[in-house]
């Protein structure tokens, strides 16, 4: 007797999902970008990423075991691929014994303040009719940069705060830019005449400020003292970046006092600047040095703030004069950025 058909017909014209009668599951091998119905291409694209990581701890466990087995034999881990080890050679990058390097820097703008022959006195303000937002973190810039004075930006264009500065005695002049009341801009301007500028002052740099994080919203913070800092400088490869990196380290004096145990950093990392600022501390650990037969000291860190991270976007000879003035570089971003893997800094 044969047997009867369901009513209605095939189950698909019910109205319900067809049911998978086979016994093979079949693996989605590529990528199921191809697929042009929305809600199909969504669902495979899901099976995709659920089996490529199962492959991938199979292999991670396989790895582990043939590791185990070998022992010491067992060959080293390949290391990861990243966007910093990977990068594209730059024309300008420079080794840190450069003797050439080292002359050039020996003779700049910022040489008296590496070498503590003068201590840098900065104004910082804002851009008209700041936010109430933008003082709190001016607050935490006069926390972080010693000998940081606040004056109130009122109707002044930036080349008569500049004039007003240097006839003060300012070296640096800061003005902050916002939007949403959110700091977004930072224009840093050197106003010390020097020799190595042809008697005139200079550097102009503006960087874009993002992932704005005041004091009070860190994790943990700690309270800054009015100890100076320790600064350090992190990552800059090209000559370019050597640039940026001694225009930043030149807003601070260089008479560090250890006694604060407390440090500045500007950390460069694919072009983008992060500014931390850090307490350590040294404490006995749990383990014993066999050798000594004492505890090990390790070292922890305590996050001052703020955080923020900065971009540069123009370098410019002399002081802030954008009419007449001439650009060292510029960020020309169709231009530059033609790859992910071109820094330069």
């Amino acid at each position: 007797m044969a047997p009867s058909k369901p009513k209605g017909g095939h189950a698909s014209l019910q109205g319900k999902k067809p049911v998978n009668t086979s016994k093979v599951k079949r693996s989605v091998t590529n990528n199921p970008g191809r697929i042009r119905n929305k809600l199909k291409r969504s669902e495979m694209y899901g099976k995709y990423l659920l089996e490529k990581k199962a492959q991938k701890r199979q292999s991670r466990i396989q790895r582990e075991k043939e590791a185990e087995a070998l022992g010491e034999e067992a060959p080293k881990r390949a290391a990861p691929r990243t966007l910093d080890n990977t990068r594209e050679s730059e024309a300008t990058a420079v080794r840190p014994d450069d003797e050439e390097i080292l002359a050039d820097e020996a003779e700049d703008e910022f040489a008296p303040y590496f070498s503590d022959e003068i201590r840098p006195k900065i104004l910082v303000t804002t851009r008209p009719c700041p936010s109430a937002q933008l003082f709190h973190f001016i607050s935490d810039l006069m926390r972080f940069i010693p000998q940081l004075y606040y004056y109130p930006r009122k109707s002044y264009s930036v080349k008569e705060i500049c004039t007003f500065a240097s006839n003060r005695k300012f070296t640096h002049l800061i003005v902050l830019s916002e939007k949403s009341k959110v700091c977004n801009g930072m224009l840093i301007s050197h106003l010390r005449p020097s020799t190595a500028a042809n008697g005139l002052g200079g550097p102009t740099a503006f960087f874009k400020v993002s992932n704005v994080i005041p004091s009070t919203d860190v994790p943990n913070n700690g309270s800054a003292t009015s100890h100076v800092p320790e600064l350090n400088l992190h990552g800059f490869t090209t000559r370019l970046g050597h640039r940026a990196g001694r225009f930043l380290g030149s807003l601070f004096p260089h008479n560090a006092q250890f006694q604060g145990r407390q440090v500045a950093t500007f950390h460069n990392q694919r072009d983008f600047i992060f500014v931390r600022h850090h307490r350590y501390v040294f404490e006995e650990g749990r383990q014993m040095n066999k050798e000594t037969g004492k505890k090990k000291t390790k070292a922890r860190l305590q996050e001052l703030g703020p955080r923020f991270t900065l971009k540069m976007r123009w370098l410019q000879e002399g002081t802030f004069d954008t009419q007449f003035g001439e650009y060292e570089w510029f960020h020309k971003r169709k231009e530059m950025d033609t790859t992910r893997r071109k820094f330069h800094l």
